[in-house]
């Protein structure tokens, strides 16, 4: 019975946290939908304005012209007319009330969905960015422990996994760094026959990547941020999630330059124009938005 019980209670508390997980597109979704729903109704009630609003008008009428009556005639008291008028205002405005009520409490409702969704996300988002924030600084700050016990060069090879084997090149053996592309940092990209710009001619290539990585440099002089995927687009990548928010700014947390890698030991036979492609691994400062 035990194991039971656990399951059941696991599984609601699974659903439950599904539900959350879910809550600001069902939010979103139910706020679209109620947005919909009241604009109808709304729509609906005008179309019985007209017939509300005569029959207001026709009431007021029947009390003012008791008013206006032949003086020969009972008088009508001042007190109950103006009692009769109150009451034929505060009747019709129920009847208006009644009439566009529910439009206006789905609609109210709905842009607190949409409201609620809008939070819930922010402060996702917000919690997403400073957790990454956090784990960039905590490795960032590792590597540079690890500089400073065996060298910059060095950490960089483990970093990227290059190991160096001798191949043989016009019947000589020498030394050459492999490097395993999967060991590259998260924001790294081949740029090799796969992508649009890529040609056949190493020195066009290599002309072209420093050619943008100039480019975007100024522009971050010039504007003083560029996001990652803004060097993705003009290289020919496609967009990243993480390229939307990372990227450089000028400031006293960056480089406060651009660097696509090219210049890098790894990178030396397609410098030398031995290889037509390379690995591109760009030295971003961090999340833009927490450097502003």
């Amino acid at each position: 019975m035990k194991i039971i019980s656990d399951n059941a209670t696991q599984g609601i508390g699974r659903a439950i946290l599904n539900m959350k997980k879910e809550s600001p597109q069902i939010m979103f979704g139910v706020g679209i939908a109620g947005v919909v729903v009241s604009g109808f109704l709304a729509c609906r009630a005008t179309l019985k304005l007209r017939e509300t609003l005569d029959e207001f008008e026709a009431e007021i009428a029947d009390v003012k012209q008791l008013e206006h009556s032949d003086k020969s005639v009972t008088r009508y008291p001042a007190n109950e007319y103006g009692r009769d008028l109150a009451y034929v205002y505060v009747k019709n405005t129920a009847k208006l009330a009644r009439l566009y009520g529910p439009s206006v409490i789905i609609g109210g409702a709905s842009i607190g969905l949409l409201t609620g969704s809008h939070v819930t996300l922010n402060r996702r988002n917000a919690g997403l960015t400073a957790a990454y924030s956090a784990l960039q600084l905590s490795f960032d700050e590792y590597r540079e422990r690890v500089k400073k016990e065996v060298g910059e060069e060095k950490e960089l090879d483990a970093y990227r996994g290059t190991s160096i084997e001798k191949i043989e090149i016009d019947g000589k053996m020498v030394e050459e760094r492999i490097v395993d592309p999967n060991r590259w940092s998260p924001y790294a990209k081949m740029f090799d026959v796969d992508n649009r710009n890529w040609q056949k001619d190493a020195e066009w290539n290599r002309i072209f990547i420093q050619a943008q990585q100039n480019y975007f440099n100024d522009l971050l002089q010039s504007r003083g941020h560029v996001f990652l995927n803004e060097v993705y687009d003009n290289l020919g990548f496609e967009h990243t999630k993480a390229g939307s928010v990372v990227g450089w700014v000028i400031g006293d947390n960056g480089d406060n330059f651009i660097d696509f890698g090219m210049f890098e030991a790894a990178s030396a036979r397609f410098v030398n124009g031995w290889e037509r492609s390379i690995i591109l691994d760009f030295n971003v400062d961090g999340v833009i938005y927490n450097l502003i």
